[in-house]
């Protein structure tokens, strides 16, 4: 498979909430890193997808610009959901980049607007510190205490 071929193939499983093709993209030692989660290394990658795909009641995913260069990659995709501790709409837009190794995705990155996320997710008092690295900082914390519980719970 082609590496463009491999972002197609998990954005498509992300469309459909399928976690298990989604983590077949990932080369085992995969580093993801986003705003929202921080830096997540391997299995924990993997499980922040399964948390998302089985928590995501009313996602909508779409994706568009996939392009590739020898061993680097990039595509834009928008998220439509609920944030469920606030019950608001949320339309992300995020830059995605990647690295292959093996014929596999080893490094995803991606980019949004933290601050414009945090707006909607949050109501005003996201729009206010939605932009500093207290906020961040808090958000990686809850993020992933929550990824911790689910990769608990899963056993």
């Amino acid at each position: 498979m082609h590496n463009k071929e491999l972002i197609v193939k998990f954005y498509s499983a992300f469309q459909n909430k399928d976690a298990e093709s989604m983590v077949s993209c990932y080369h085992p030692e995969v580093v993801f890193t986003d705003p929202a989660f921080g830096t997540l290394k391997g299995i924990r990658a993997n499980a922040m997808w399964e948390m998302l795909c089985i928590s995501a009641k009313d996602l909508k995913v779409e994706f568009n610009n996939v392009s590739t260069d020898g061993d680097t990659g990039s595509a834009h995709w928008e998220a439509d959901y609920t944030f469920s501790k606030t019950g608001r709409k949320v339309h992300n837009e995020i830059d995605a980049k990647f690295k292959f190794k093996d014929g596999l995705i080893i490094e995803h990155t991606d980019h949004f607007n933290l601050k414009k996320w945090a707006g909607q997710a949050l109501g005003f008092k996201g729009k206010l510190i939605g932009g500093t690295n207290f906020f961040r900082n808090k958000l990686h914390q809850q993020t992933n205490l929550t990824l911790n519980k689910f990769i608990a719970e899963k056993g």
